[in-house]
């Protein structure tokens, strides 16, 4: 296997251009290009993700060294800024779709978790003047639902930086699973308006929110609980208060701070709650291997195509990557974390059992879904 377009002959595999082209017409776009196509700027933003390009002048200098056209710089640069992020948005979409069909797997929790945060990537203001952030620095925000269940995010929507997670949280909801979000998603409204719709939350209350009329709720003590209390109670002051008695469960993190979460799950245990809540962790690691390990922080572009397609194209690369780890490792016995699988697999220093894994796994994928998978071996 040559390691160096490994990503593109993989998503290559499962998604056809017939489907590429389906999305490029959904969002009306049309691909005149006979040198540089859409495909291959897919390609690029790909591989400039996992080998850390440092910019549309280098990675058009190394491309032909990872199967990419001879191009200029100035080539690649028009195409991100002409081509409509949206269509990697929705091949993102797409590719999450396809993974998560076999990815899928169960935490122990009464429903699939939906741990919702953000992220933010800041450069110069001068380099992005329509995304103005704090002081000389200008920004996008990235706000992810992310599913602790597949280690893949769910739903992605793109804002710039100043915007609010509050707001943009509304659009990450889903009434199949458990919300999970930090206090910058805590409003007293929109918790009375979840139970309404029978949306299941636990989200982290505001450190300054009153609580009225506490009524403690029955539960088994145990002297290793993390469980400090639970109680249900209107939340708010007279002048805005929850018209809902909402449950409250206090814990102790691993740093001896005490955590007040606030749910609508009440046939679950204190314990569970507490546990979904620090669910919410899993995001954030994703979002460190993300910026760490796909080079989200180095903007090639400035206008908005260019920067949301190279931001897109990375959660791509992840999803890829980690659909192929987890296919991997129900085929073979010998242990290996994420990140030591991704650092071998690109360094060519992958096991033998991991090597003979992958090619079961995807021979599997093969005759599952009717799709050629040969250059993998």
């Amino acid at each position: 296997m040559n390691k160096h377009t490994t990503l593109p002959n993989l998503m290559q595999k499962l998604v056809s251009d017939e489907e590429i082209q389906l999305i490029a017409e959904a969002v009306g776009y049309r691909d005149s290009s006979r040198t540089f196509t859409l495909r291959e700027l897919i390609h690029f933003f790909l591989l400039a993700a996992m080998h850390q390009w440092k910019s549309f002048r280098h990675g058009a200098d190394v491309g032909p060294l990872y199967g990419l056209p001879r191009f200029h710089y100035s080539t690649v640069s028009k195409k991100a800024k002409e081509v409509p992020y949206d269509i990697m948005k929705r091949l993102l979409a797409l590719i999450i779709s396809k993974c998560n069909r076999q990815t899928r797997r169960s935490l122990r929790f009464p429903k699939p978790l939906r741990v919702v945060d953000s992220t933010t990537v800041t450069v110069g203001k001068n380099r992005l003047p329509w995304a103005p952030y704090h002081g000389e620095r200008a920004g996008v925000k990235l706000h992810v639902a992310y599913s602790p269940g597949s280690s893949l995010p769910a739903d992605v929507v793109e804002t710039i930086g100043l915007r609010h997670d509050g707001p943009v949280g509304e659009q990450l909801t889903n009434a199949q699973q458990v919300l999970v979000e930090d206090r910058a998603y805590f409003k007293i409204e929109r918790l009375d308006r979840f139970v309404e719709q029978h949306q299941l939350f636990v989200i982290r209350m505001k450190d300054n929110i009153e609580l009225h009329q506490k009524k403690s709720l029955k539960r088994l003590s145990s002297t290793s609980s993390s469980v400090q209390a639970d109680f249900t109670c209107q939340l708010g002051t007279k002048q805005c208060r929850s018209t809902k008695r909402h449950r409250v469960v206090i814990f102790r993190d691993a740093n001896g701070r005490d955590i007040r979460v606030v749910t609508n799950l009440f046939h679950a245990s204190a314990e569970t709650i507490a546990d979904m809540y620090q669910q919410r962790w899993t995001v954030e690691v994703f979002f460190r291997w993300v910026k760490q390990y796909l080079n989200v922080p180095t903007l090639f572009g400035t206008t908005e195509n260019a920067v949301y397609n190279q931001l897109f194209a990375a959660f791509i690369a992840y999803v890829l990557l980690r659909w192929l780890y987890d296919q991997t490792k129900k085929q073979t016995n010998v242990s290996l974390s994420f990140i030591s699988f991704v650092r071998r697999f690109f360094s060519g220093q992958l096991p033998l059992d991991w090597k003979s894994g992958m090619a079961a796994a995807l021979f599997e994928y093969a005759q599952i879904y009717g799709r050629r998978m040969y250059n993998f071996g």
